[in-house]
């Protein structure tokens, strides 16, 4: 059936929208594929709608082909599975939490493992039941604390989530490779640019896990490979610890005054001027920056920590979410340091003059922990706990204990693979696709059992496997728009082919009607733009609305030719109206 451009439900804007900061935003919106309803959440137009089906169709083709069978979850969902499992209060507020009208607790769901694995609880039985894919593509909700980026960061998403149940750990690996094998299939006819990385759990738990990042400038995920092979996401970069150094013949730890050395840098130059090692100059890395903050958990109980890292890094702030998860943390206040006196704010380090008032037997209700690199042995310049003061020659293992180590400081472009295979570089990517290897946590928290082959009851193993369908949609947007509008991949997009009809002589309009009858014929979705507008109207709106093959039925009519553009190249080339209908199906058809 031909859609008549005059007839379908869509109004491009030629203005960006305010809130619209990211390229696939922008433009969906003005292109009338999508209409803002509240920060994060959105409607989808007719134009919109196809794209995410043509998606959703794939995904689908893809998950029946290797033998997973489809369910649908309710997106409004009991509390009681999730406190069995913790995330009611894991998910902290990002979870959607509401009564009914017998103040019952309910949720809006933001993954399902609870509800698949209550599903198999009812009807698998034994060993024979298995191995079983479920899947479902659905609605999710999560209460995200700025949704800022159209469909990259919604509040209400469509997901695509399916879950593998196994009778033992080999059984689980299979499955999980077969995912990572689908998935890479997905992708790839999707057209996406990617890589595979390695990735945190969180709170979803489990034994191994994987990320496919689409790579995009305007990710919001950065990762770090390596010529050799490795990858993984910034949050899963794991620093190994240097060997521990002899510190026999290392001076004893000295409090120096160090008046006017506000900044990490100025107490490097006031050092090396005032106490210069004989090996070698001082520099940031042997200073011991403490970061304080403050840890609220799950269970309301509240504390500060500290964190020693070398002073030549920051804190990660995703690493450190990643590393306190779930707990939550926050800046330390003027009226926190008032209640801890022993934190001096700009001076923070584990000893005072030679009393231990950090670490293991220090401050009670102080945290301390360290970066990796913070070995026995290495010797430090970091705060005394008192105004204008820093110790010297500090040496960990000797001096101070820390309560344990942390990694979460920033991971910089030329640092060592973890693995060996070479320098670290960053990229960014913007995360279409999370695969766990779930294990046991779930089916033991909710009691899915079966019988194995000596009758046995034993607890099944799980796979979770997420892919965001309508996070696909605006990450393919992101990866193919130009700076004139949205250039979408034959494969997904909303239709095949555009036909302009330009000018106002009536054999414009029915020579575009006859190429549109002949492709619809043929089986080609046909846009026909026969609207009374002028041809800078519609060669703007061709532009922006991204059908990657447009026809132009115009002036050159007269001469008995048509204009065929390629909306992804820019290419185009002219063709006897006659031969329109070929041309376009050849071009379709590769």
């Amino acid at each position: 059936m031909i859609t008549s451009l005059n007839n379908l439900f869509v109004r491009t804007l030629r203005e960006d929208p305010a809130d619209a900061f990211f390229p696939s935003h922008r433009w969906l919106v003005r292109a009338g594929y999508i209409r803002a309803v509240a920060p994060g959440i959105y409607s989808w137009m007719p134009l919109g709608l196809r794209v995410l089906r043509k998606i959703e169709a794939i995904v689908r083709e893809e998950f029946d082909n290797m033998g997973a069978q489809e369910v649908r979850f309710p997106g409004l969902l009991p509390r009681e599975p999730y406190e069995a499992t913790g995330r009611w209060s894991e998910y902290g507020d990002n979870l959607f939490r509401l009564r009914d009208r017998k103040q019952a607790d309910m949720l809006l769901g933001p993954t399902h493992e609870e509800m698949f694995t209550l599903m198999a609880k009812d009807v698998v039985q034994s060993y024979k039941d298995l191995p079983l894919t479920l899947y479902q593509i659905q609605t999710k909700y999560r209460d995200e604390a700025r949704p800022r980026a159209g469909l990259l960061r919604g509040r209400e998403f469509v997901m695509k989530d399916s879950y593998s149940f196994d009778i033992d750990d080999a059984g689980l690996r299979a499955a999980y490779l077969a995912h990572r094998a689908r998935y890479i299939r997905i992708f790839d006819r999707l057209g996406f640019d990617y890589r595979i990385v390695k990735a945190d759990a969180g709170a979803m738990g489990g034994s191994a896990s994987e990320e496919f990042l689409a790579l995009s400038p305007n990710g919001e995920d950065t990762f770090a490979y390596s010529p050799g092979g490795y990858a993984a996401n910034i949050e899963a970069v794991t620093i190994p610890a240097p060997e521990p150094l002899p510190y026999d013949n290392a001076p004893d730890a000295h409090v120096e005054r160090t008046p006017d050395v506000p900044t990490i840098e100025t107490l490097v130059a006031f050092s090396n001027e005032r106490y210069p090692r004989a090996d070698r100059p001082w520099s940031g890395a042997d200073m011991l920056k403490n970061v304080v903050l403050k840890v609220r958990e799950p269970d309301g109980t509240i504390y500060p920590l500290v964190i020693g890292l070398p002073g030549d890094r920051e804190v990660d702030e995703k690493r450190l979410e990643t590393a306190l998860a779930p707990a939550e943390f926050e800046p330390f206040t003027a009226e926190d340091f008032t209640a801890y006196p022993e934190l001096v704010r700009g001076y923070i380090g584990p000893m005072r003059g030679v009393e231990q008032v950090l670490g293991l037997n220090g401050s009670a209700g102080v945290k301390y922990l360290t970066d990796p690199r913070v070995v026995s042995g290495t010797r430090w310049i970091t705060g005394a706990n008192e105004v204008d003061y820093h110790v010297y020659d500090l040496v960990a293992g000797r001096d101070f204990i820390s309560d344990g180590v942390i990694d979460v400081a920033e991971v910089r472009s030329g640092d060592p693979a973890p693995d060996g295979s070479g320098e670290l570089k960053l990229a960014r990517g913007i995360e279409i696709g999370h695969i766990f290897q779930l294990g046991r946590k779930y089916a033991q928290a909710l009691g899915l059992q079966v019988l194995d082959q000596n009758g046995k009851l034993v607890t099944v193993t799980m796979g979770s496997y997420g892919l965001g369908v309508s996070r696909a949609v605006a990450a393919i947007a992101e990866g193919t728009a130009d700076d004139k509008g949205l250039a979408w991949p034959r494969q997904v997009a909303p239709y095949d082919v555009l036909l302009l009809a330009t000018g106002k002589d009536q054999a414009v309009f029915d020579a575009a009607h006859a190429v549109a009858t002949e492709l619809d014929a043929a089986g080609v979705a046909v846009l026909l733009d026969d609207r009374k507008a002028s041809p800078g109207v519609k060669f703007t709106d061709s532009e922006l609305l991204g059908i990657p093959t447009i026809v132009v039925i115009g002036r050159a009519l007269a001469t008995g030719s048509v204009e065929i553009r390629d909306r992804v190249s820019g290419a185009s080339r002219e063709v006897p109206v006659a031969e329109a209908g070929r041309e376009v199906l050849a071009e379709i058809r590769g």
